[in-house]
């Protein structure tokens, strides 16, 4: 899968709201280029209270987030907020306990689902350049964060 293809899928699930970091709209130069979904069916949260379900990172946040390379030509990581219950289901490990096995996991390695390097803790997955592996598993994936994203929203349906 392209960037482009999640991007569209994402952008396409009800009421989210993708935003594609830039200097425009006042991002920090290392986020530039990277995108981020929100759920906001009216379209009116303000930046500072919205909080992502799925990413696509395309470079390393020196000194934060370079275990994955991503600096490396044509890669990028999708990273998707699953909750704690699919977490547990495909790692067979609470969230909390992630960080202390991350070593198990090869968090460089393309078309493989791994605990995201620094947010596993809180229930996140990622996968650098989804191909023939792991493209039929990510978009669930991304459809189960896109429902925990609305539950927390309204938590009434």
């Amino acid at each position: 899968m392209e960037e482009s293809e999640i991007i569209e899928i994402v952008s396409a699930l009800p009421g989210v709201v993708s935003l594609t970091a830039s200097a425009a709209d006042g991002s920090p130069e290392s986020a530039w280029g990277d995108t981020f979904f929100f759920y906001d069916p009216d379209g009116d949260t303000p930046d500072t209270h919205r909080f992502p379900f799925a990413t696509i990172v395309g470079s390393n946040y020196k000194g934060f987030d370079e275990a994955s390379n991503l600096d490396r030509p044509g890669v990028f990581r999708v990273n998707v907020a699953v909750g704690r219950s699919a977490f547990e289901t495909l790692f067979g490990r609470s969230p909390k306990d992630a960080a202390e096995h991350l070593s198990d996991h090869d968090v460089a390695a393309s078309d493989v689902l791994f605990p995201h390097p620094n947010y596993a803790s809180q229930a996140w997955v990622s996968v650098i350049n989804p191909a023939e592996q792991t493209t039929a598993e990510l978009r669930p994936l991304l459809e189960l964060a896109h429902d925990l994203a609305r539950n927390r929203y309204d938590p009434r349906g």
